[in-house]
């Protein structure tokens, strides 16, 4: 990002002067259509309901739409802490965050202890 100039006006408004780039990049962030991205996934969870496949609770999708993973979204909806999930599955609390966040994925033997101790099919987690 290069340097702003700030100019304060006579009446001591604070002017911010930016490149015209920077300028136009802002533009394109504004105009970015978040609703597109919460239409797509509707759409999705729609089609896979038809399919007969993965029927989330009302709740958990609400927390998917607001940003959460489905993992933690559906840790959430049970009520459990990530130190409670840990014990209970017997990995790492830390590991369980990193799952959370998608910085790592579980393998099937993981997904399916998940799955156990939050019990719900392991298709929810997938």
């Amino acid at each position: 990002m290069s340097a702003v100039q700030i100019i304060r006006t006579s009446s001591g408004e604070e002017l911010v002067v930016l490149p015209r780039a920077e300028y136009e990049a802002l533009l394109d962030r504004a105009a970015y259509d978040e609703d597109a991205d919460d239409v797509a996934i509707y759409d999705t969870r729609k089609a896979e309901l038809a399919a007969g496949g993965v029927v989330l609770p009302p709740q958990v999708s609400a927390a998917i739409l607001r940003g959460e993973s489905r993992l933690k979204a559906i840790r959430n909806w049970r009520d459990v802490t990530q130190a409670y999930l840990a014990f209970k599955t017997n990995i790492g609390q830390g590991y369980l965050s990193d799952l959370e966040s998608g910085r790592r994925a579980g393998t099937a033997e993981t997904v399916a202890k998940l799955a156990q101790a939050l019990d719900v099919p392991v298709e929810w987690l997938s």
